[in-house]
């Protein structure tokens, strides 16, 4: 990104503002991304604002999304998991 052009953007009807693609590539903004919006006098500064909890929920859904697992699969085996874990830990369970 040229730090010297100045990029335009036009506010929609509803306040929505699309922040150019060059803009959002070099700065590492997404969908849903979370945005610090900052009066500094006349001007407005836009800052990611870095959720770690977020960034990683991201993160889990862009490994569900490329392996093809649905959440709830995702789900089912973390289930079936834990319980073989607690078997082998704890044995099986007494009648």
């Amino acid at each position: 990104m040229d730090p010297d052009k100045i990029y335009t953007a036009e506010i929609k009807a509803r306040g929505q503002l699309t922040i150019p693609k060059q803009i959002r590539e070099s700065g590492d903004l997404y969908e849903g991304g979370i945005v610090s919006l900052i009066p500094v006098g006349d001007a407005l500064l836009i800052a990611p604002k870095r959720l770690e909890l977020e960034e990683a929920r991201r993160e889990i859904r862009k490994i569900l999304k490329a392996s093809g697992v649905s959440l709830d699969v995702l789900m089912a085996g973390l289930l079936e998991e834990r319980e073989s874990l607690h078997r082998e830990y704890y044995g099986r369970k007494k009648a």
